[in-house]
């Protein structure tokens, strides 16, 4: 049993049927789940998951939240550690957005195995120095 850190991307996609992750989000997660992977939204992305449905209302909101429990995905919290390795690495790498250096730090911090997102924009994980396989959804980065 691994464990599997999950970007708001997948999350977003997995929800979205029209979204171009869409079918890609599909496949980690039950990849994830073949594994036996714990799957793990830092608190971070999930507050990013929420933006879209809060727009829309506590009604839309609700399904979002049944579906965290129902999956499971673990939300993480944000903690001390968390934020300041996601200040290092934004830190290092200017490119680099804090809400992703959030996931990242958390993926680090906990020694995920796998971290998965949707952003092609993120370093490489040689030059994040970070012991999770990386995966983009449709590719996978070394």
């Amino acid at each position: 049993m691994g464990l599997t850190v999950l970007d708001a991307g997948v999350i977003i996609g997995f929800l979205d049927n029209n979204d171009a992750h869409h079918l890609a989000a599909h496949k980690a997660l039950r990849d994830a789940r073949d594994r036996n992977d714990r799957l793990i939204l830092p608190a971070s992305a999930f507050a990013e998951v929420l933006v879209g449905p809060s727009r829309k209302g506590p009604k839309v909101v609700a399904p979002v939240q049944a579906l965290v429990r129902r999956v499971p995905l673990e939300i993480q919290p944000l903690d001390a550690d968390i934020a300041v390795a996601a200040a290092a690495l934004r830190a290092r790498h200017t490119s680099l957005k804090l809400p992703d250096a959030l996931v990242i730090a958390t993926a680090d911090h906990l020694n995920a195995d796998h971290l998965v997102t949707t952003d092609r924009k993120w370093p490489s994980r040689s030059k994040l120095k970070i012991a999770a396989t990386l995966t983009e959804l449709g590719s996978t980065a070394t």
